[in-house]
């Protein structure tokens, strides 16, 4: 490709609006441009880098014997009534009416579609198991996109389904899935770690996430040797706090002290000496009080999970209603009382349940359920976490027969039994893949992508005029580099090499290959490797140039 041909509008400034360093550097170096918010146009560039990413899934899709096909973006609103969803998912899924006022929606993914399918198509234990995917956009009606790529409106998405006879058979699936996933990001060139991960939305008995580590990313990944999990879910002994002096006991008057931090001070006492009430309403139990140590803070994922129903937060009213004083509120026998795991037997300073006062409690020993939020300084299997932001790129769940069975999706075994069929579900999105490879990999002047995800393999500049035997030389290289099985961008642009150079490295092509009047006058062309902008030692001869150039970049990473 002759970079004079192509449509790159590069810029010299990042958007105003733009804090994600892929969002800046991708707008920056003419691959995406944007539409409105959360909308983006994929410029030629670009899109060869998305498609970069796009293959590679698809290979590994293929190598697991998942078989690709297309399902439609716009589906009927019943089949998400069906499934639940429709009412469940909230205002990120976009629902309209058409000229003839069926309800419609624009899928976020596709299980309802693909399940509504496989209920009419699969009958017989003979047809399982089975895998199907395919690449569509995918819609959702984001209350704040933001950072360029990572939080879009529509975005092209990777989705996989699997169909077993049972959950032994998920569990094989489950597995083939994971390790291609592995292999995908590998191959990619990320960073990545495997999560546990909450199901979510989507339900089921289980799931995990890939997380890419970078500043920009909006999820939290818990770190210890062998362990990683999402902050939502992420379980890990807590820091020790020295116990409650003896002097403190007994009733403590605390006028207006109706935060953890007053009372501490006050007290001169460690704040998880302290029990911090969290009360909520739910439908079936009314209001129960959570106490979480005074350092902690709870988890709402997780308390939503112990629960098993959703939750809100009591109100001033509410909790007036029962007696209760917002600012002074302990454990008491006419609410049910939950405690968090890190609460141990021993004495503690709570709300005395009237104003102005607390009280030194002596608990023991009795059921604990894990509400908190994991924080720096815990630990797992005695090693301190770390907590890293990271992007989501994929994620994998077990769906069990969350959707089959509002389907009828089921078949025959061969007993002549009809029994649902098991499923599971694979996500994955090559946008995101492209945003996190340019955080990982990006800097100053640009970014050094990846061998895998580079729109072109090897870059070379022409330095010299036309007419000139310098550019005859570069001219002749270029047609020779096309010959070979290399990808080649050719800067012939009218342009001065400061300008040529500084593009280069915004674009980020892998390999640099500089042709000008002191290549002819040496006989070696000057190339230089984008990651951490390295030159080869001694150049490569401009004689038979198109082999040794394909070697170098064969050691690329």
């Amino acid at each position: 490709m002759r970079l004079s041909h192509l449509l790159l509008p590069t810029e010299r400034q990042p958007p105003a609006d733009a804090e994600a360093l892929s969002h800046k550097l991708m707008v920056r170096a003419g691959l995406i441009r944007q539409v409105g918010a959360g909308l983006w146009t994929w410029m030629p560039a670009g899109w060869r880098i998305h498609q970069k990413a796009v293959q590679i899934i698809r290979e590994e899709m293929d190598g697991i014997g998942a078989q690709e096909m297309s399902m439609p973006l716009i589906t009927p609103a019943e089949h998400w009534v069906t499934s639940g969803r429709h009412d469940s998912v909230g205002a990120e899924l976009f629902r309209f009416q058409d000229r003839k006022r069926a309800d419609m929606v624009l899928a976020m993914s596709h299980e309802e579609t693909v399940t509504f399918h496989v209920s009419s198509l699969v009958r017989s234990y003979r047809q399982l198991p089975l895998q199907l995917y395919h690449f569509q956009l995918k819609g959702r009606d984001e209350a704040r996109p933001r950072a360029g790529l990572l939080r879009t409106r529509e975005f092209v998405m990777k989705d996989a389904y699997s169909f077993d006879r049972d959950e032994e058979g998920l569990d094989v699936t489950y597995e083939l899935q994971r390790a291609a996933y592995h292999r995908i990001f590998e191959r990619a060139g990320l960073r990545f770690y495997e999560c546990e991960a909450d199901v979510g939305m989507m339900g089921g008995s289980g799931a995990h996430e890939f997380m890419a580590p970078c500043a920009a990313g909006e999820n939290d990944v818990v770190l210890a040797p062998g362990y990683s999990a999402n902050l939502e879910i992420a379980s890990a002994d807590p820091q020790p706090v020295p116990p409650l002096p003896d002097a403190v006991q007994g009733e403590l008057h605390t006028p207006g002290q109706t935060t953890v931090e007053a009372v501490a001070g006050a007290l001169g006492v460690h704040p998880g000496n302290l029990l911090k009430a969290f009360p909520v309403v739910t439908e079936s139990r009314g209001l129960v009080m959570v106490m979480v140590r005074g350092d902690h803070r709870v988890n709402e994922l997780k308390l939503t999970t112990k629960l098993g129903e959703p939750f809100k937060q009591a109100t001033p009213e509410q909790l007036g209603g029962a007696g209760m004083h917002p600012g002074f509120l302990g454990p008491s026998a006419e609410v049910q009382t939950l405690y968090d795991a890190a609460v141990t037997p021993g004495r503690y300073v709570v709300g005395a349940g009237k104003p102005d006062h607390h009280v030194v409690v002596d608990l023991e020993g009795g059921e604990r359920i894990d509400v908190r939020t994991v924080e720096e300084g815990d630990t797992v299997g005695g090693h301190p976490v770390v907590i890293e932001p990271a992007i989501e790129i994929g994620n994998i769940f077990k769906l069990g027969t969350r959707y089959s069975e509002p389907f009828g999706a089921s078949y025959v075994d061969e007993a002549g039994k009809t029994r649902p069929i098991v499923m599971g579900s694979y996500g994955v999105g090559p946008a995101r893949m492209v945003a996190a490879a340019a955080e990982q990999w990006g800097d100053e002047r640009g970014i050094a992508w990846p061998r895998a995800l580079a729109p072109w393999d090897v870059e070379l500049v022409g330095i010299g005029k036309a007419g000139t035997p310098e550019r005859d030389a570069a001219e002749a290289l270029y047609a020779e580099l096309q010959a070979s099985a290399l990808d080649v961008l050719y800067d012939d642009r009218e342009a001065k090499p400061g300008e040529k150079f500084a593009d280069a490295e915004l674009l980020g092509v892998p390999l640099r290959l500089t042709l000008g009047k002191r290549s002819l006058e040496s006989g070696q062309l000057e190339a230089q490797r984008r990651r951490g902008r390295e030159d080869v030692e001694g150049g490569v001869p401009i004689g038979g140039a198109a082999a040794a150039v394909e070697a170098l970049w064969h050691e690329l990473p």
